[in-house]
C-alpha cells in the first residue's frame, strides 16, 4: 500500500514534530534556582538576603533562592565565570578586567557609589605620600577594586608595580599582614580599612574617591540571555532593598554589625563616610568611570596594548534590565 503525497507529508510533519517535542519542552522548562552572591562590601545585598524578599517573589515560581558570598570583586568573578553564580557583586573595573579576560559577564546594576579602597600603613613605617611607596611592601587582592586602585595611585606617582613589592592576599589576610608588620602598605577595602583604623590605628595614607569604580552587580550573560524576564524581576526586588536601605539607615548598620561581627563604629565609618547608596540605573556616567580606569590599566600595561578597551566597556554595561528611575 502506497501513501498519497499529501499523506505522506503529513506524515514527515508529525514526525518531525515529534522529534522536536523534547527540545522544545527541554527550551520551555523553568530554572529551579537563582545563585545570588552578598558580600559585606554590598550593603544592598545584606539588607536584600536578610529580608527574603528575593525567595517571596520567586516562590510561586518554585525557584530556589541560593546565596553565596563573596569576600571580594575576584572571588564574585571567579563564581560568576564557574557558574556557581548567576548574578555577583563586584567593583566596575573589576568586571571590565574580567570580561577582557573572557569572563561573560554583563554589568547591569548599581549597588553603591563607594568610597571603599584607599591605601593603608602603620604609623611607624613614615609612608605620607604614594612615592613613598618605593621599594615597599605592599599588600593587595589582584582584580579588585583596591588593587586597581594602588596601580593608578602608583602611574599618578610617577611609580609601577615594577617599583614595589605586591604581596597577593586576600583583603581580610593582607589587613592582618600589615598589622603584623609583614608589609608596609595594604591596599585596602572598608569595612576592613575602618576596622584597621579604628581599632588598630592603621592610617590612610592615599584617597581619592574618582578612582573608586563603582559596586556594580553582573549576571552570566548567558544567564540574563535565556531569562530576561528572571533577570528583570531579579532586579525590581534588588530595587527594593536599595531603597529600604537607604530609609533605614539604623537598621541597614545593625544588619551590617551582625554580618560582619564589626564594632557599630566601624560600620558607621563605612557607611556614613564612604558609602552612598542613591544610585541604581547603570549607564553613562558608569561608563565613564570604568572607561577612564580602564585606559589607565592599559596604560600601565596589565591590559594589553591591543584590546579595544571602550568596546569591551560598551558590551560590558547593559542598562535593559532595569526600568525604575535612580534617585540621582
Amino acid at each position: 500500500m502506497t501513501l498519497s503525497r499529501k499523506s505522506f507529508a503529513r506524515t514527515a510533519l508529525t514526525l518531525a514534530f515529534g522529534a522536536l517535542l523534547p527540545a522544545i519542552a527541554s527550551a520551555q522548562q523553568k530554572i529551579s534556582e537563582i545563585k545570588i552572591d552578598w558580600a559585606t562590601y554590598n550593603p544592598v545585598s545584606v539588607a536584600l538576603k536578610n529580608a527574603g524578599l528575593l525567595e517571596k517573589e520567586f516562590e510561586k515560581d518554585g525557584i530556589k533562592i541560593q546565596w553565596v558570598q563573596s569576600l571580594g570583586s575576584n572571588k564574585a568573578l571567579e563564581f560568576l565565570n564557574a557558574s556557581s553564580l548567576d548574578f555577583g557583586s563586584t567593583a566596575g573595573a573589576a568586571a571590565l578586567v574580567g570580561r577582557i579576560n573572557g569572563n561573560p559577564i554583563k554589568s547591569i546594576y548599581v549597588y553603591s557609589r563607594p568610597e571603599w579602597a584607599s591605601l593603608v600603613t602603620r604609623e611607624e613605617t613614615g609612608i605620607k605620600t604614594v612615592a613613598d611607596l618605593k621599594g615597599k611592601r605592599v599588600a593587595a587582592t589582584r582584580g579588585t577594586d583596591p588593587h586597581i586602585f594602588l596601580i593608578r595611585a602608583l602611574q599618578e606617582a610617577g611609580l609601577s608595580e615594577k617599583d614595589v613589592t605586591v604581596v597577593l592576599l586576600q583583603h581580610g589576610d593582607g589587613k592582618a599582614a600589615l598589622l603584623r608588620g609583614d608589609v608596609d602598605a595594604w591596599a585596602g577595602l572598608d569595612p576592613l580599612t575602618a576596622s584597621a583604623e579604628i581599632e588598630n590605628g592603621a592610617k590612610i595614607f592615599y584617597r581619592n574617591k574618582e578612582a573608586n569604580s563603582w559596586g556594580v552587580l553582573n549576571v552570566r550573560e548567558a544567564f540574563a540571555a535565556e531569562n530576561p524576564d528572571v533577570v528583570k524581576r531579579v532586579l525590581a526586588i534588588y530595587e527594593q532593598a536599595r531603597e529600604w536601605a537607604v530609609a533605614h539607615p539604623a537598621e541597614l548598620k545593625a544588619q551590617l554589625v551582625a554580618a560582619t561581627k564589626l564594632p557599630d563604629a566601624v560600620i558607621e565609618r563605612q557607611l556614613k563616610e564612604r558609602t552612598e547608596l542613591t544610585y541604581s540605573k547603570i549607564g553613562q556616567q558608569q561608563k565613564d568611570t570604568i572607561l577612564a580606569a580602564g585606559l589607565a590599566l592599559q596604560k600601565a600595561e596589565v591590559i594589553k596594548p591591543d584590546v579595544n578597551v571602550q568596546a569591551v566597556v560598551d558590551a560590558l554595561i547593559d542598562g535593559k534590565f532595569i526600568t525604575a528611575s535612580a534617585a540621582k
